[in-house]
C-alpha cells in the first residue's frame, strides 16, 4: 500500500464481506491534544461481523470505517501533546476507524507497546485483552481455586480469559467444538463440546456445586443456562449476543432483553450476581477514569505476556487490502485466536 496516503476499508451499508470497499485519499492530520497513527496491525472481532450486518447494537449510520482497535507508531502530533511521543509505538480502543492505514485518535487514549512485543501479537491483546482482564477481575472478581465456565474458549476473547484465569490459578471449563479440544487440554482447560453435548448437564457433571463464574458471549437462552450454573455467590458476566447474529429486526432487542435479565437477577436474594460488560461503560461520565483504568489494565495484560503467561493467538495475518477475505474468514469459525490486518 501507498505509505505517502490514507487508505482506508469502508463499511457501506449491509453488505457481504465482498462488498466492502477501498478508499483512498489525504493522511489526515492531528488537532488539539491529538496524534496521527501510523497502523501497523489491526484486528477483526466480532463487533465487525456484527457490524457489517448492521446488527452492532451502538453502531454508527451507514457508510463508515470499521475497526475496533489497532496498534501503530506515533507519526504526528497535535497541539498540546508531547513531541516526544513521535516514533512510539501505542494501542488504541477506538471501537471503529481502525481499518486504516493513518487514524487520528485522543493522545489520552493511547497506552504504550512495551518493548519486545510485535505490533500483531499486541494487537491480539487490546480490545480482547482488556475484555478479558476487566470480566475477571473487576467484575467477578475471580480468586484461586475457583472454577469457572468460559463460553467460547477458543475465540478471541475466550482465549485470553481462559490463559489469565488459569494464570491466576482458577479452574477453568470451557465450550468449544470438538476440533479444539487437544489445544485446550494441553493448557488445562476441560473442554465441553457445545455442539454434541448438553453443555448444562455437563458442567452439572463436572461442577456439582455449581461454577463460581460463567463468561457469556452467546446470548439468548444461554444466559439463562449460564445463570443457573453458577454455585451460591458466583457471577455471570454476559458481553454479547453472538447467538443472534443472524436474526432479523431490532438490533437493541436482545441487549436490552439481556439488561432486563440482569436487572431481575441481581434483585434476587440468592448472593449471586449478574453484569452485561461493555467495554465503553463509564466513558461518557467519568472519561479521565475510564482511561485511567484501561491503560491500567492493558498494562497488566502486555506484563502478563511477557512472564509467559498469555500467548497472542493470531489466527492468520492479512494485508488490509484483502479485509474480505479476512472478515469471511472470522465468520467462517474455523480459526482459533484472532485475525490481524496489516498496511
Amino acid at each position: 500500500m501507498n505509505a505517502e496516503g490514507l487508505v482506508e476499508v469502508v463499511l457501506p451499508g449491509t453488505v457481504e464481506p465482498e462488498g466492502l470497499l477501498i478508499r483512498r485519499g489525504a493522511v489526515p492530520v492531528a488537532g488539539p491534544g491529538q496524534v496521527v497513527i501510523r497502523m501497523e496491525a489491526t484486528g477483526v472481532s466480532f463487533a465487525e461481523q456484527q457490524m457489517r450486518r448492521g446488527r452492532y447494537y451502538d453502531q454508527p449510520p451507514f457508510p463508515f470505517v470499521p475497526g475496533y482497535d489497532l496498534v501503530g507508531t506515533v507519526q504526528a502530533t497535535g497541539e498540546g501533546v508531547d513531541p516526544a511521543l513521535t516514533g512510539s509505538r501505542v494501542a488504541a480502543l477506538v471501537k471503529v476507524g481502525g481499518w486504516a492505514s493513518h487514524v487520528v485518535v485522543e493522545a489520552a487514549d493511547t497506552v504504550a507497546v512495551p518493548d519486545g512485543i510485535g505490533a500483531a501479537e499486541a494487537e491480539t491483546l487490546v480490545v480482547n485483552g482488556i475484555t478479558a482482564w476487566q470480566m475477571l477481575h473487576r467484575r467477578a472478581r475471580i480468586r484461586a481455586g475457583q472454577t469457572v465456565l468460559v463460553h467460547g474458549a477458543n475465540g478471541g476473547v475466550g482465549s485470553v480469559l481462559v490463559q489469565l484465569a488459569l494464570a491466576a490459578g482458577v479452574q477453568v471449563i470451557g465450550t468449544a467444538s470438538a476440533r479444539h479440544h487437544d489445544s485446550l487440554r494441553a493448557q488445562g482447560v476441560t473442554p465441553v463440546d457445545y455442539r454434541t453435548e448438553d453443555v448444562a448437564a455437563r458442567v452439572r457433571e463436572l461442577a456439582p456445586g455449581g461454577v463460581d463464574a460463567v463468561f457469556d458471549h452467546v446470548g439468548g437462552r444461554s444466559v439463562i443456562d449460564s445463570w443457573r450454573l453458577l454455585a451460591p455467590g458466583g457471577t455471570l458476566v454476559s458481553y454479547g449476543s453472538a447467538s443472534t447474529r443472524d436474526d432479523s429486526g431490532s438490533k437493541q432487542l436482545p441487549v436490552l432483553k439481556i439488561l432486563a435479565r440482569v436487572w431481575v437477577w441481581n434483585t434476587l436474594p440468592n448472593g449471586r450476581r449478574a453484569y452485561f460488560f461493555n467495554i465503553w461503560a463509564g466513558r461518557a461520565f467519568a472519561k479521565d477514569r475510564f482511561r485511567a483504568r484501561l491503560r491500567a489494565d492493558l498494562t497488566q495484560v502486555f506484563a502478563a505476556h511477557r512472564r509467559g503467561e498469555v500467548t497472542a493467538g493470531i489466527a492468520a495475518q492479512l494485508p488490509l487490502a484483502r479485509a474480505s477475505e479476512a472478515l469471511r474468514l472470522a465468520e467462517s469459525g474455523t480459526v482459533a485466536g484472532k485475525i490481524v490486518l496489516t498496511p
